[in-house]
């Protein structure tokens, strides 16, 4: 005797995957067909089709402008190239209906079991869903925060932490292979002024004119006395290279605790002075003098870096033979190339602007691509309350640093309110939003949806109800218009992702889990999953209850992306 649930389900199989990226690849091979069948070029139709959906829901559940593109090109009129896709998509696996509007848009509506197709992905490929092969093997070297070891992380530097953490993810999840730098600034003048800073704390005297203040320098002045009481007691030269050692030692230690703490770690610590010990730097100067992009004059060696762009030629070995920090520069990128990085990403400080066409210059002048090189620039952020800005650390003076925040909000609210926004937009968190456990706090929102969705699959097991395999559910008896809101808005997640990552915005995916949430919340006032008393779930309460764990498996994975957690109650 024949299984009626099992022909179902092979029917379920057969159909098309209607995603949106095998939506645009089902329109573009039917634009293929199309334009073959009337003897035109092909060869006018993108890569890619871009499909997206309408902002009006009347208008149908996707759109495409593919006719208007490319109708010129082929040598047809973009309405009569709209209406022959229209009447060849019409019919296909998991196409309801096409209709040609306006100059030539074509408006698709998905039949529901194919739309349901949707959810079964999700739930077939789990925390793999989302994640893409656009980068699959490029070696990146993403170089992030990087803050002097003189001091706690200050706010501009947490958000290179949270948004540097969220853009590896998201690079990872495209297939690239992300190495996680943090380039150790522990040489240079900086380094010397921490120094001073902390003998002279030792010593109970004030902080030098162009020191460094804070009870922070108190308390690891006196860890140095600790570790070597008679430290005050030697030789200038060699007192000052006690407290550097241990000094310089313990600031870092702590802000790599403070990192780790807040979900940030990294991979590789680079030390800046390895550069010049090594003799990297003269070895990079040997390189552009090879090159030709280098030349003498008053004294020094420049860097020709107008001829790339640059406003200005760049002194590379100073008139006293000191090398100047540009010269760490072309050091630096030269080694990573030469560890095998195909992109090197810098993430730096709004006051770093003018290093996008340096460093590309150097890349150049080392006779490589400019383009191996990505300048990130972060911009300002401000703390807020009442309107007004808040100043809180105690223990930097004037800085408000990475432990005060978390301290403040807790890391998943800073995290997630650090990524929400662009990065090179100036931010202002208010403190009294982010701690808030209302729907108006975004990072509340998206993970009270989690929330009350694991809950939602608690009280089903609670009720004796399993929703078993999704293969078989029936995911055609999703039909509401809440329902399908919410399907196609799962649907776009892995597109979101890839655009993350191709334009190196990780904010992307905390802005569409908020979506996610607002169709999830609609959905759920719209649509009843469970009802209590129930001796037996009904196909509908099953199929529903697949599309809520679809919806919780979504929102887990772009939680994960941002390094926030999913709660399972709140």
């Amino acid at each position: 005797m024949a299984n009626p649930l099992a022909e179902q389900r092979g029917h379920f199989l057969r159909l098309h995957k209607v995603t949106p990226a095998a939506l645009a690849e089902l329109v573009r091979n039917t634009a293929v067909e199309v334009l073959s069948g009337k003897q035109l070029d092909t060869s006018v139709l993108p890569e890619v089709v871009t499909v997206e959906r309408p902002r009006n829901p009347e208008h149908g559940d996707y759109a495409t402008n593919l006719a208007m593109q490319v109708a010129k090109r082929a040598g047809v009129k973009p309405r009569d190239l709209a209406t022959w896709l229209a009447e060849a998509l019409t019919g296909k696996d998991g196409i309801d209906s096409v209709d040609v509007a306006g100059p030539g848009f074509l408006n698709l509506r998905l039949a529901a079991d194919a739309q349901g197709q949707i959810v079964r992905e999700v739930l077939t490929r789990a925390a793999d869903y989302g994640d893409g092969d656009g980068y699959a093997g490029l070696k990146v070297n993403l170089e992030f925060v990087s803050a002097n070891p003189t001091g706690p992380i200050h706010l501009g530097g947490t958000r290179w932490a949270a948004v540097g953490d969220a853009l590896g993810r998201v690079l990872a999840a495209q297939g690239a292979e992300v190495t996680r730098e943090y380039y150790f600034n522990d040489a240079g003048a900086q380094i010397d002024r921490f120094v001073r800073s902390l003998i002279a704390a030792a010593k109970g005297e004030p902080a030098p004119e162009d020191g460094y203040g804070g009870a922070y320098i108190a308390d690891i002045a006196a860890e140095v006395l600790k570790a070597e009481p008679a430290a005050l007691e030697q030789p200038a030269d060699e007192q000052h290279e006690t407290f550097r050692r241990i000094g310089v030692g313990l600031m870092f230690d702590e802000i790599k605790q403070s990192l780790h703490e807040f979900g940030t770690d990294f991979d590789v610590f680079f030390h800046e002075d390895s550069l010049h010990t090594s003799g990297a730097v003269e070895q990079a100067l040997e390189t552009l003098k090879k090159s030709g992009h280098v030349y003498f004059a008053d004294g020094a060696w420049w860097l020709r870096s107008t001829e790339f762009g640059d406003d200005k030629d760049r002194v590379v070995i100073k008139s006293d033979g000191a090398p100047a920090y540009i010269a760490g520069d072309v050091a630096y990128l030269l080694d990573k190339r030469n560890r095998g990085f195909e992109l090197c990403i810098y993430m730096l400080g709004a006051d770093h602007h003018g290093y996008i066409a340096r460093l590309k210059a150097a890349a150049a002048a080392l006779g490589d691509d400019p383009a191996v090189v990505e300048v990130l620039i972060g911009q300002l952020v401000n703390l807020v309350r009442e309107g007004k800005p808040v100043r809180m650390s105690k223990r930097a003076g004037t800085v408000v640093t990475l432990e005060d925040l978390v301290e403040a909000v807790g890391v998943d609210a800073a995290r997630y309110s650090l990524i929400r926004s662009s990065a090179d937009s100036a931010l202002d968190i208010d403190l009294d939003l982010i701690t808030k456990r209302t729907n108006e706090n975004p990072v509340f929102y998206v993970q009270y949806a989690h929330a009350r969705l694991s809950s939602l699959q608690r009280n089903a097991a609670s009720l004796g109800i399993e929703r078993g395999p999704v293969d078989d559910a029936d995911l055609s008896l999703l039909t509401h218009e809440r329902e399908g809101d919410l399907i196609r808005t799962l649907g776009e997640f892995p597109r979101v992702v890839n655009s993350a990552a191709q334009l190196r915005e990780p904010h992307r995916v905390a802005r569409y889990l908020e979506d996610v949430a607002s169709a999830y919340h609609k959905f759920y006032d719209a649509c009843r999953v469970l009802y209590p008393g129930d001796d037996q779930a009904s196909p509908l309460t099953i199929a529903r209850l697949q599309l809520c764990e679809a919806t919780r498996q979504v929102i887990a994975n772009g939680l994960g992306l941002l390094g926030v957690s999913a709660p399972e109650q709140m």
